[in-house]
């Protein structure tokens, strides 16, 4: 668990209220099935700014330079593990984080590996990992969640919840594949109160249901105005 404060706590909970209001707005007009794309954006918004503010990009001014306590406690704990010699897969679902943490690791001089849906070379990154020629792998959730045999990790971290734990579970398999002789780790940063968070919960109780309302429209009105509600309650609540 990671707790949000200051201007990135501000940033959430500012987001969220304004958020909150739309969907309500949206679904007292049109009804729960026909507020799937505005209740999505929502989330999104919500999920974005637990990461690190910088990828919501009309965030105001004075959220600028708004630090993200994720962010700062992954290098942390990153620092950590490599100096205890582990080989790190580290998997987003955004490729726009994973640039950030780029950054940080540059600035570092933290050395790295990188695979998006934008990578040509992506046996070559796989084989150089697997050969042990560097420690840290940096994975897109889309393009590595499948197809990999990557058994010289393991750690496994996931920087931000996936909807499906099923996908977010394929992605940790790519540790666990024949070959693999090591016990492996795996991490999951979770922003406490949040989004995040709840997301979690609801899971936990109504998986099925929570898959309706990310795949398919018509389902979505079995949705409870207060599992909405729950969503979207402060980090305090």
């Amino acid at each position: 668990p990671v707790s949000l404060e200051g201007k990135q706590r501000e940033l959430y909970e500012a987001t969220r209220l304004l958020m909150h209001k739309k969907v309500r707005e949206e679904i007292a007009k049109q009804g729960f099935a026909k507020s799937h794309i505005v209740f999505l954006d929502a989330l999104l918004k919500l999920r974005q700014v637990c990461c690190d503010p910088r990828l919501l990009k009309s965030r105001g001014v004075a959220f600028k330079d708004a630090p993200s306590a994720k962010l700062e406690a992954l290098i942390e704990h990153l620092s950590v593990l490599l100096s205890e010699g582990r080989r790190i897969l580290l998997f987003s679902q955004f490729t726009s984080m994973l640039a950030l943490i780029e950054l940080e690791l540059k600035n570092r001089a933290i050395p790295y590996l990188i695979l998006t849906g934008e990578s040509k070379n992506r046996s070559q990154l796989v084989e150089e990992f697997q050969e042990q020629k560097c420690p840290l792998f940096l994975i897109s959730l889309k393009a590595g969640g499948t197809g990999l045999t990557l058994t010289a990790a393991d750690t496994v971290i996931h920087y931000d919840p996936w909807w499906n734990p099923a996908i977010e579970n394929q992605a940790s398999d790519r540790a666990h594949r024949i070959g693999q002789t090591k016990s492996v780790f795996i991490y999951k940063f979770i922003a406490k109160g949040t989004i995040e968070e709840r997301i979690l919960n609801l899971q936990e109780r109504k998986q099925a249901l929570f898959d309706s309302i990310v795949e398919d429209r018509e389902s979505a009105l079995k949705f409870a105005e207060k599992d909405v509600e729950a969503l979207f309650k402060p980090i305090d609540a």
